[in-house]
């Protein structure tokens, strides 16, 4: 797929995105101890209950963001959207107190619509051959994105612990003026379909999209492995604090080598093998990659063994990309913002649950337990991508070379 300005405008946007969310991983830590945490298990709880409050709002906002995208176009969702993001920032900055940060969470949630809209933008101008590699370049972004924000946030932390949201706010605002500018809308009027009611109804656009034919399983996948994936931006900050005495600089270097990692897989590793070996084969190596990462993690308490690791990680966000093709190669073009919608709804869901659920298993395995195990969370991931392979054998049939 070609680099044009559109598509090259919503990488900027999604690594934007990523500048966002990963510049405040550092932080979290001293952010919770800011507002009240009196331990490193209560803050990973407090930032477990933030991301699920999150997760909530996008869940009930996402399908109806991306029903909005297929009925009113994707360039006036995508900029309000990056509008609302940009307030958020700001709240976040100025927050005091633990509850206007859940308020901040819950904007941002409903403002989910950037990574929904400019996933069903990328739909309508990639061919279906080509959106396993797009979306894999979304990756990149987010991969680069991530190089960046962590390594901001954990600099900036220095100067003052709201600074990083700050940044976020004026990143933000400036791609909202970048997209006023460049971005041409992509939804043609003959690919538009009514918004109604019905589409207002999260439970009710899940359902519709889970009796598409074929399309089930792969949303299956999708929920399953990013409840698991979700183990990295809930606990890894969390877990390096408690492993390795970790502050807030080297939290962001971690992340930011991860990044780096994420970024040359999505942008370099991953086309080559779509093309060589075709989806389904790429797919499958992530998924062994995650297994490994994971069990990985679970068990390490050497420096070392986490560089090795890494990149062996970075393999495994391969997945989410390609799953999320073989859901667009499933409809048709009037009906890729519901599906994207309603994978952002999948993930939300996922996102919900897991910060409660896996800071749970990290408190209940480092708190006042006789079997200490911070990697706990990362075993208990590992065997639910494990789960999945029966299902991940039968997308096999849904394959486009």
């Amino acid at each position: 797929m070609k680099l044009n300005g559109p598509f090259l405008f919503i990488l900027a946007t999604l690594m934007i995105d990523a500048v966002g969310i990963g510049i405040v991983f550092p932080i979290m830590p001293d952010l919770m101890e800011r507002v009240g945490a009196v331990s490193t298990a209560e803050g990973a709880l407090w930032s477990g209950v933030m991301m699920s409050a999150y997760a909530s709002a996008m869940f009930l906002f996402g399908p109806v963001i991306g029903s909005l995208s297929d009925a009113y176009g994707r360039r006036p969702i995508l900029i309000l959207a990056l509008l609302t993001l940009t307030v958020d920032y700001v709240i976040m900055a100025m927050a005091q107190t633990y509850s206007v940060l859940l308020v901040g969470r819950v904007i941002a949630g409903m403002a989910g619509a950037t990574y929904i809209t400019a996933t069903a933008y990328i739909s309508d101008i990639a061919k279906p051959e080509e959106r396993g590699a797009a979306f894999g370049m979304i990756g990149a972004a987010f991969g680069i994105g991530f190089v960046l924000g962590p390594a901001m946030g954990g600099l900036a932390s220095g100067l003052h612990i709201s600074a990083p949201f700050w940044i976020a706010a004026g990143l933000s605002a400036l791609n909202v003026l970048f997209g006023i500018i460049v971005l041409p809308e992509s939804l043609k009027s003959e690919n538009r379909r009514a918004f109604g009611k019905r589409d207002i109804n999260p439970f009710g656009t899940i359902l519709r999209a889970f009796a598409i034919p074929g399309l089930a399983i792969p949303l299956i996948c999708i929920f399953v492995f990013e409840f698991a994936n979700l183990v990295y931006p809930t606990l890894w900050s969390f877990w390096g604090r408690e492993v390795f005495g970790w502050d807030g600089f080297t939290i962001g270097l971690t992340l930011s080598a991860y990044g780096i990692l994420i970024a040359v897989v999505q942008a370099g590793i991953l086309p080559r093998l779509t093309k060589q070996l075709g989806d389904y084969q790429a797919l499958m190596i992530a998924i062994t990659a995650a297994v490994i990462s994971m069990f990985g993690f679970g068990f390490t308490n050497a420096i070392w063994i986490v560089a090795i690791i890494l990149p062996i990680a970075a393999l495994a966000d391969m997945a989410p990309p390609l799953i999320n093709a073989f859901a667009a190669n499933r409809v048709g073009e009037d009906q890729q913002g519901l599906v994207h919608g309603v994978i952002a709804s999948l993930s939300s869901v996922a996102a919900v649950a897991a910060p409660l659920v896996l800071t749970g298993v990290f408190e209940r395995f480092v708190g006042d337990s006789e079997w200490y195990l911070p990697g706990a969370p990362f075993l208990v991931t590992a065997v639910l991508v494990l789960a999945l392979v029966p299902l991940l054998i039968r997308l096999k049939a849904y394959e486009t070379r």
